[in-house]
């Protein structure tokens, strides 16, 4: 990966880790994930842990919206994979182990084969209850598809779809490309 490429791999994850609303320190997506961070290795594991299962599933599903927006053009070869692995890393303070990263983006692979991109969708939905958290996931959704030069039309439909999955409208889709472009500089 080049230097500009890693530039902007390295604004597009301070864009995510930065709040989307003041008077907060952190982006849902950095205070889930350093939550999910200590998701115990073993599922039987009962030390306490501090490991929270509704911010896990919080984080699951905001990576899930962004990795549909992510695989919208039918493709997520290596490279993107290593890209979106870098900036989610990065956003989360890397506080969650890259191989529980690339577990969960096998797992979605996966069920994103076996399901299709509407189901998934309903399912990211059914997840993402409260309006900052559909916005945040909007949000992040924007900022990952900058990874690839900028939210191509078949992203910005993936990411409409959410935004109806949501009950949310097209000019929520528009706010959070163009706050990502303000955030990234563009």
């Amino acid at each position: 990966m080049s230097l500009v490429d890693e530039k902007l791999l390295d604004r597009i994850a301070q864009g995510i880790a930065r709040p989307a609303s003041p008077g907060v320190k952190s982006s849902i997506l950095t205070s889930a994930g350093e939550l999910y961070g200590t998701r115990p290795a073993m599922e039987d594991s009962t030390p306490p842990t501090g490991f929270d299962p509704a911010a896990a599933a919080l984080f699951e599903a905001l990576v899930e919206g962004a990795f549909l927006v992510a695989n919208a053009d039918g493709v997520f070869d290596d490279d993107e994979k290593r890209a979106f692995e870098a900036v989610v890393l990065n956003a989360t303070k890397q506080q969650i182990n890259p191989g529980q990263l690339a577990a969960l983006l096998a797992d979605l692979g996966e069920q994103l084969a076996e399901d299709g991109v509407e189901k998934r969708i309903l399912c990211v939905a059914a997840t993402i209850q409260k309006p900052e958290h559909q916005l945040e996931v909007l949000r992040v959704a924007a900022l990952i598809g900058h990874i690839s030069g900028g939210v191509s039309d078949v992203e910005r439909d993936a990411m409409i779809q959410l935004a109806k999955a949501f009950s949310r409208t097209e000019d929520d889709v528009e706010v959070a490309i163009t706050e990502a472009k303000a955030a990234l500089g563009q």
